[in-house]
């Protein structure tokens, strides 16, 4: 008989692998037949009794990938499940379930490869990934589960586009929160003030000499959701437009290495632009990291500056607009630079070449042309047609790569600056970008390093216009731009003078001279562009509108909503020459001939129309989904108005004036686009009324990332990381690593089929068990750092729930052996220490600390001739949200017949016993300092080791497990890493 086999039969009821899968199926049975997570609300299907307190948290929801998960991806979900037990057991109602974001391009590419629909695909991947959530014991309320496809999902999806098409954003409306003015409002309110003369037509012909149709054009013009041209990168060798991540530096298709082009095609547009200003403002109402708050505002770039006009004299006077954030340097603009797809130049930018005869610049180089300018070509016509088609090729994030050799030619074309009279030229140059401002900028190069080193380059003028008050002349602007502040120099004419004054103070007043003057005005812009709403794609929500035989476009109405996606058999776009830039797109939808073309009663007689043959973005579904959680049955409303404010509503007594979820956690790289899209469709939502508050997600949670080590052989190849073993020290001091008995190079980074390191939960559950998988998830470090996954180490988190199982039952014969006496003073007061420590990190979403301070106490335990219910009652509590199934098993053994989810945290009844002994501990890494630690002076070397290592300020200086831990309790650790 083996040792092993003579262990396990010595002690059948120890915690093992096996047992721990057999008590998480019986639970996680219990829990689904009971609906222990199910969540009251205040109306509807899912109605209930309603505690005043409430706690909303939820993940940013996944994409059912076919690759299915690996131990990275259930870190977030692993840390809102412990803290959505957690605020359970602090007797609130917790909202807390998962859905899909299950439209996107994989599924499509998938069935592009095999001809299967997307949605079978889609749901097999749902199902796959529901399975591995719930095989960890995620508390989730299924009921309010539902995927981005379900038609249900779709059809709210489909109303809430149609509320963002009939609104306009009118500039003088009050906003409902109070906060100043600027609201959608209904485009009805709209036609009213355009009647009434209150709101002028752009063209400044009156309302009522409009025709129906120019009327209805008028208003398609001001609506939140139009139809615009817009510039995109079009991919003719893939038959579809690409996000500017889907192209490469080199100008070309991430997929398939296609040339991508510069073309303007008719694309929905939603009109975030107009809510710039309070998307930027209403970041101060939310409880978000400054990091990400940042982000937004970065990306949003709201700066103040002067719109200036320009006249160019060889365009019949035409006026070119500039905007500049520097106005005070008006007199030292030597040259300006337009993007290529400029309007002054004419033409069409097509893709590869321009007819040179369709420009309208000069014939001939004019007079002082310098021959850097000419780009080497005879004629102004044929440098600009060639630069064109050159910048046709580039993507937009190569153009605006501040790193990049910046490249351009003289339009042939002078523009008249309104100070001085001056005739400076105008170039062409693709850093320039028509997305941004009014495509067209001023360059002053003394004073701006972009600008100076483009005319280095092209040998144009540079003029002083500022310097430091204590020598203005004195920067040398031979060597560099001066960037710097100061005063104003050589900046005056009979009717302005500049000369003297400050940065602030000369722009002030350049801007109010250009006011007077009628050759510009004060400005506010923002770097935000307008969100691009269309995609050439099948696997999307097809647009609830139909276009009619003149080209109007028409909202279906809410009685025909959801518009299904029809059957088709090939859901590849149309593929045209890689080269051939002239295409146009075919989306896959346009071959549905009879779903495309329709006959409809839209109030004035069957006519025939036209659906529209592009889809929305994967983003649509995603902007809205935690309304729906809150309301997921309801086929009257995407979200009562009780239900919506319950969940979500301001709580101003707690700090919350803007409202929207209690906890929001995922990763940062959504920090921009999903979150500022999501909180776009709030604020329309919140204008016209459908919900009480005005964002989405009050506190946001960015977790870190779950990484791993790679290995390579000596021919670059990777090895099954799994296999490696340590092999001693190398000649560098470091650890060495072999894999069947050859050297090979550690790397640290991502998971991965590819990189032969990736690890499933799965694998996990099987050779340990959820809780101790989820337990070693959370003990990994602080939930905002991102770690490397190390399996050996995850018996550390197996060896205390055996600890724990063993302090309550007897492993030989299955007997409870916790006593009913009290505790000992040292155990009490130990006991009232932790409570109020582990309380206080689940608050913080320390969970890995909490663990840690569970773990002393633990140990504690297990030093004593017997455990008392009271001590091991308490731990069970605290241990139940992290490592749920366990502790239902310990807690029912004890002899309490109903689940512990509800059970109230404990508290500690007697304050006294937290007056503790305690000194400081030095905690070194290498011999340096890195955290003072206030401990129990008897503290044991293995708590006290536990402790440092959950260090939030320690872990940074780790990676991975360390080598040696020298502990001199309770005064000192020193960690080798």
């Amino acid at each position: 008989m083996s040792t092993q086999a003579s262990g396990v039969e010595a002690t059948p009821f120890r915690y093992t692998a096996n047992l721990a899968s057999q008590i998480e199926a019986q639970w996680q049975e219990r829990w689904d037949s009971e609906g222990t997570f199910n969540a009251s609300n205040p109306v509807g299907d899912l109605a209930g009794e309603v505690p005043a307190e409430k706690f909303y948290i939820l993940d940013m929801f996944p994409y059912p990938s076919g690759k299915g998960l690996h131990v990275g991806h259930p870190l977030g979900y692993i840390a809102t499940d412990t803290v959505a037990r957690y605020q359970r057991m602090k007797g609130k109602n917790v909202l807390y379930t998962m859905g899909y974001d299950a439209f996107g391009l994989p599924a499509e590419q998938y069935a592009v490869q095999t001809g299967q629909h997307p949605r079978i695909t889609t749901e097999q991947n749902i199902e796959n990934m529901r399975r591995q959530l719930h095989r960890i014991g995620l508390s989730h309320d299924v009921r309010r589960s539902f995927a981005t496809t379900d038609v249900e999902y779709v059809k709210w999806t489909q109303w809430i586009f149609l509320q963002v098409f009939n609104s306009w954003f009118d500039p003088n409306a009050p906003r409902r929160d109070g906060r100043g003015i600027g609201a959608a409002r209904p485009v009805t309110e709209l036609r009213e003030k355009l009647a009434s003369g209150e709101v002028a037509v752009p063209d400044g012909r009156s309302w009522l000499e409009l025709t129906p149709r120019e009327q209805n054009e008028v208003v398609d013009g001001f609506r939140l959701a139009y139809v615009s041209e817009a510039p995109v990168n079009w991919c003719p060798g893939l038959g579809t437009v690409l996000a500017n991540e889907e192209v490469t530096a080199d100008g070309r298709s991430e997929r398939g290495n296609y040339p991508v082009f510069k073309r303007n095609l008719r694309q929905w547009m939603m009109r975030i632009t107009a809510f710039a200003d309070r998307l930027v403002d209403d970041l101060d109402t939310i409880d978000w990291p400054e990091k990400v708050r940042s982000m937004q505002r970065n990306w949003i770039g709201r700066s103040e500056g002067a719109s200036v006009t320009f006249t160019v004299p060889a365009a019949g006077g035409a006026a070119l607009e500039v905007y500049t954030t520097r106005p005070d340097t008006l007199f030292g603009a030597t040259f300006m630079v337009v993007a290529p797809e400029h309007e002054i130049l004419g033409g069409t930018m097509p893709g590869a070449s321009d007819d040179a005869s369709e420009l309208t610049v000069p014939a001939v180089w004019p007079e002082g042309t310098k021959e850097a300018w000419t780009g080497g070509f005879a004629t102004p016509a044929d440098a600009v047609a060639a630069y064109r088609a050159d910048a046709a090729h580039k993507s937009e994030v190569e153009r605006a790569d501040e790193g990049r050799t910046k490249t351009g030619v003289f339009s042939g074309l002078f523009g008249v600056n309104p100070v001085d009279g001056k005739q400076i030229p105008v170039f062409v140059a693709d850093y320039v970008l028509m997305g941004y401002g009014t495509g067209a900028i001023m360059a002053v190069p003394a004073h701006d390093d972009r600008d100076w080193a483009f005319a280095n380059k092209y040998e144009l003028d540079i003029v002083r216009t500022i310097g430091p008050a204590e020598d203005p002349y004195g920067p040398d602007l031979t060597v560099s731009a001066y960037t710097a502040g100061g005063v104003a120099v050589d900046s005056a004419h009979d009717t302005l003078d500049l000369n003297g004054l400050e940065k602030d103070e000369a722009k002030a007043a350049m801007t109010a001279w250009l006011e007077q003057t009628g050759k510009g005005h004060a400005t506010v812009t923002h770097r935000l562009r307008d969100w691009l709403f269309s995609r050439q794609r099948y696997w999307g929500e097809p647009f609830p509108v139909v276009w009619d035989a003149d080209g109007n476009v028409h909202a279906l109405p809410e009685s025909a909503l959801p518009i299904e996606l029809p059957e088709i058999s090939d859901y590849s776009p149309k593929s045209y020459d890689p080269e051939d830039a002239d295409s146009s797109p075919e989306p896959p939808l346009g071959r549905a001939s009879d779903w495309v073309e329709v006959e409809l009663d839209l109030g004035d007689g069957l006519k025939k129309y036209h659906r529209d043959t592009n889809t929305m973005p994967q983003w649509a579904g995603s902007c809205w989904y935690e309304l729906r959680y809150a309301d997921p049955t309801n086929p009257d409303t995407f979200c009562a108005p009780e239900n919506e404010s319950y969940w979500m509503g301001p709580r101003p007594e707690n700090g919350n004036i803007s409202g929207g979820t209690d906890l929001y956690v995922g990763g940062v790289e959504h920090a921009v686009l999903h979150l500022l899209y999501a909180r776009f469709w709030h604020k329309v939502l919140f204008d016209l009324g459908y919900v009480s508050s005005f964002e989405p997600f009050h506190k946001l949670f960015n977790q870190g990332y779950v990484q791993a080590y790679a290995y390579t052989d000596s021919r670059g190849q990777y090895v099954p990381a799994d296999e490696v073993e340590e092999s001693g020290i190398g000649d560098d001091g470091e650890p060495a690593y072999a894999w069947n008995g050859q050297t090979v190079h550690r790397e640290y980074g991502k998971m991965g089929k590819s990189l032969k390191n990736i690890v499933t939960p799965d694998t996990m559950c099987e050779e340990y068990g959820a809780d101790t998988f989820r337990v070693y998830e959370m003990s990994m470090g602080p939930l905002d750092v991102s770690r490397p996954w190390e399996t050996r180490a995850v018996v550390g988190s197996q060896r205390f729930l055996q600890r724990l199982w063993r302090n309550v039952v007897d492993e030989t014969t299955g007997a409870v052996t916790v006593v009913e006496s009290e505790p000992d003073a040292e155990t009490a007061k130990l006991l009232a220490r932790t409570i109020a420590d582990v309380t206080a990190e689940y608050d913080g979403m320390r969970i890995n600390t909490a663990v840690a301070k569970m773990i002393i106490f633990n140990n504690h335990l297990t030093s004593l001739n017997a455990v008392p219910r009271k001590a091991a009652e308490s731990l069970i509590l605290m241990v139940a949200p992290v490592a749920p199934h366990v502790a239902e098993e310990l807690w029912s053994k004890l002899g309490h017949g109903q689940s512990l989810a509800r059970e109230p945290f404990p508290v500690v009844e007697d304050e006294s016993l937290l007056v503790d002994s305690t000194v400081k501990c030095v905690v070194q890494v290498k011999g340096k300092l890195r955290d003072l630690l206030e401990v129990a002076a008897d503290i044991s070397s293995e708590d006290l080791t536990a402790l440092a290592l959950a260090s939030q300020k320690v872990q940074k200086y780790l990676d991975g497990e360390p080598r040696k831990v020298i502990v001199r309790a309770p005064n000192l650790v020193n960690i080798v890493p």
